[in-house]
Protein backbone atom coordinates (compact mmCIF):
# COMPACT_ATOMS: atom_id res chain seq x y z
CA UNK A 1 0.00 0.00 0.00
CA UNK A 2 1.11 3.46 -0.95
CA UNK A 3 1.49 5.85 1.74
CA UNK A 4 -1.23 8.31 0.08
CA UNK A 5 -3.46 4.57 0.27
CA UNK A 6 -2.86 4.89 4.31
CA UNK A 7 -5.70 5.40 6.60
CA UNK A 8 -5.74 9.08 8.09
CA UNK A 9 -8.02 7.24 11.25
CA UNK A 10 -4.71 4.43 11.67
CA UNK A 11 -2.39 6.92 11.45
CA UNK A 12 -3.98 9.19 14.43
CA UNK A 13 -4.83 5.66 16.23
CA UNK A 14 -1.42 5.02 16.16
CA UNK A 15 0.16 8.57 17.28
CA UNK A 16 -2.31 8.62 19.58
CA UNK A 17 -1.62 5.34 21.13
CA UNK A 18 2.32 5.91 21.42
CA UNK A 19 1.28 9.12 22.98
CA UNK A 20 -0.88 7.59 25.56
CA UNK A 21 1.21 3.97 26.12
CA UNK A 22 -2.36 2.13 24.80
CA UNK A 23 -1.61 -1.25 22.64
CA UNK A 24 -3.65 -2.85 20.89
CA UNK A 25 -5.32 -6.25 19.83
CA UNK A 26 -7.91 -6.77 17.11
CA UNK A 27 -10.79 -9.50 16.84
CA UNK A 28 -12.10 -10.01 13.29
CA UNK A 29 -14.49 -12.22 11.59
CA UNK A 30 -15.99 -10.53 8.39
CA UNK A 31 -13.12 -8.33 8.21
CA UNK A 32 -10.41 -11.31 8.31
CA UNK A 33 -7.77 -9.14 9.19
CA UNK A 34 -8.33 -5.63 7.94
CA UNK A 35 -8.11 -3.64 10.71
CA UNK A 36 -5.09 -5.00 11.69
CA UNK A 37 -3.61 -4.57 8.19
CA UNK A 38 -4.56 -0.82 8.24
CA UNK A 39 -3.39 -0.62 11.65
CA UNK A 40 0.09 -1.76 10.78
CA UNK A 41 0.21 -0.05 7.46
CA UNK A 42 1.76 2.88 9.49
CA UNK A 43 5.05 2.90 10.00
CA UNK A 44 5.92 2.68 13.73
CA UNK A 45 2.49 0.43 14.56
CA UNK A 46 4.69 -2.29 16.29
CA UNK A 47 5.12 -0.30 19.61
CA UNK A 48 1.09 -0.22 19.79
CA UNK A 49 -0.15 -3.02 17.64
CA UNK A 50 0.18 -6.23 19.52
CA UNK A 51 -1.87 -9.28 17.64
CA UNK A 52 -4.63 -9.62 15.55
CA UNK A 53 -7.08 -12.74 15.69
CA UNK A 54 -8.67 -13.70 12.63
CA UNK A 55 -11.67 -15.94 13.84
CA UNK A 56 -14.06 -16.16 10.70
CA UNK A 57 -15.37 -19.74 12.27
CA UNK A 58 -17.00 -20.33 15.27
CA UNK A 59 -14.49 -22.68 16.13
CA UNK A 60 -12.12 -20.05 15.79
CA UNK A 61 -13.84 -17.84 18.35
CA UNK A 62 -13.90 -20.48 20.66
CA UNK A 63 -10.97 -21.38 20.38
CA UNK A 64 -8.49 -18.59 20.20
CA UNK A 65 -11.15 -15.69 22.47
CA UNK A 66 -13.17 -17.94 24.89
CA UNK A 67 -16.52 -16.97 22.92
CA UNK A 68 -18.85 -19.37 24.67
CA UNK A 69 -20.68 -22.36 22.79
CA UNK A 70 -23.89 -21.51 24.54
CA UNK A 71 -23.89 -17.88 23.41
CA UNK A 72 -23.09 -19.05 20.03
CA UNK A 73 -26.00 -21.21 20.07
CA UNK A 74 -28.23 -18.94 21.37
CA UNK A 75 -27.57 -15.90 19.20
CA UNK A 76 -25.65 -16.41 16.93
CA UNK A 77 -21.89 -15.31 15.65
CA UNK A 78 -23.47 -12.04 14.51
CA UNK A 79 -24.72 -10.41 17.61
CA UNK A 80 -23.84 -8.44 20.13
CA UNK A 81 -23.19 -10.74 22.89
CA UNK A 82 -20.35 -12.34 20.55
CA UNK A 83 -18.73 -9.06 19.28
CA UNK A 84 -18.60 -8.42 23.44
CA UNK A 85 -17.16 -12.08 24.35
CA UNK A 86 -14.39 -11.27 21.13
CA UNK A 87 -13.74 -8.20 22.26
CA UNK A 88 -12.96 -8.87 25.66
CA UNK A 89 -11.16 -12.54 24.90
CA UNK A 90 -8.88 -10.41 22.60
CA UNK A 91 -8.23 -8.54 25.56
CA UNK A 92 -8.03 -10.68 28.20
CA UNK A 93 -5.32 -13.34 25.87
CA UNK A 94 -3.47 -10.71 24.58
CA UNK A 95 -2.75 -8.19 27.66
CA UNK A 96 -3.46 -5.48 25.97
CA UNK A 97 -5.12 -2.27 26.93
CA UNK A 98 -7.67 -1.54 24.09
CA UNK A 99 -9.36 -4.27 22.03
CA UNK A 100 -11.64 -3.95 19.09
CA UNK A 101 -13.99 -6.74 17.39
CA UNK A 102 -16.30 -7.17 14.57
CA UNK A 103 -18.45 -9.75 13.73
CA UNK A 104 -20.57 -9.52 11.15
CA UNK A 105 -22.96 -10.78 7.28
CA UNK A 106 -20.73 -8.89 4.67
CA UNK A 107 -22.56 -10.75 2.12
CA UNK A 108 -23.79 -11.44 -0.96
CA UNK A 109 -27.07 -12.87 1.66
CA UNK A 110 -28.31 -12.34 4.55
CA UNK A 111 -31.95 -13.29 6.28
CA UNK A 112 -34.32 -11.61 7.06
CA UNK A 113 -33.39 -11.52 11.14
CA UNK A 114 -29.75 -10.79 9.95
CA UNK A 115 -29.55 -9.38 6.46
CA UNK A 116 -26.79 -8.82 4.48
CA UNK A 117 -24.58 -5.51 6.17
CA UNK A 118 -25.27 -5.96 9.79
CA UNK A 119 -22.30 -5.60 12.05
CA UNK A 120 -22.00 -5.75 15.61
CA UNK A 121 -18.61 -3.89 17.06
CA UNK A 122 -17.04 -4.78 20.45
CA UNK A 123 -14.65 -2.43 22.37
CA UNK A 124 -12.88 -3.78 25.35
CA UNK A 125 -10.34 -1.74 27.71
CA UNK A 126 -8.79 -2.26 31.15
CA UNK A 127 -11.03 -0.94 33.61
CA UNK A 128 -13.96 0.07 31.91
CA UNK A 129 -17.52 -1.70 30.93
CA UNK A 130 -17.12 -2.81 27.32
CA UNK A 131 -18.84 -0.65 24.49
CA UNK A 132 -21.01 -2.70 21.99
CA UNK A 133 -22.99 -1.49 18.97
CA UNK A 134 -24.84 -3.14 15.59
CA UNK A 135 -24.28 -0.93 12.48
CA UNK A 136 -26.58 -1.99 9.44
CA UNK A 137 -24.36 -0.42 6.36
CA UNK A 138 -27.39 -2.29 4.30
CA UNK A 139 -26.40 -3.99 0.69
CA UNK A 140 -23.01 -2.31 0.02
CA UNK A 141 -21.80 -5.43 -1.59
CA UNK A 142 -19.32 -7.66 0.17
CA UNK A 143 -16.22 -5.33 -0.18
CA UNK A 144 -18.34 -2.36 0.61
CA UNK A 145 -19.45 -3.74 3.93
CA UNK A 146 -15.98 -5.21 5.11
CA UNK A 147 -14.51 -1.70 4.00
CA UNK A 148 -16.84 0.32 6.29
CA UNK A 149 -16.59 -2.07 8.82
CA UNK A 150 -13.17 -1.48 8.89
CA UNK A 151 -13.38 2.35 9.28
CA UNK A 152 -16.00 2.50 11.54
CA UNK A 153 -14.23 0.16 13.90
CA UNK A 154 -11.14 2.20 13.55
CA UNK A 155 -13.05 5.15 14.55
CA UNK A 156 -14.52 3.74 17.24
CA UNK A 157 -10.92 3.00 18.76
CA UNK A 158 -9.75 6.69 17.65
CA UNK A 159 -12.86 8.02 19.64
CA UNK A 160 -12.25 5.53 22.56
CA UNK A 161 -8.47 6.91 22.40
CA UNK A 162 -9.68 10.37 22.14
CA UNK A 163 -11.90 10.15 25.15
CA UNK A 164 -8.50 8.42 27.35
CA UNK A 165 -6.37 11.18 26.47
Amino acid sequence: MRDAEISPLAIDIIQRAKTEGVTIATAESCTAGMISAALTDVAGSSAVVDRGYVTYSNQAKKDMLGVSSATLEAVGAVSEEVAVQMAEGALTRSGTTLAVAVTGIAGPGGSEHKPEGRVCFGLAQRGQDTLVETVEFGTLGRAGVRAATRDHALALVLSALTRAG
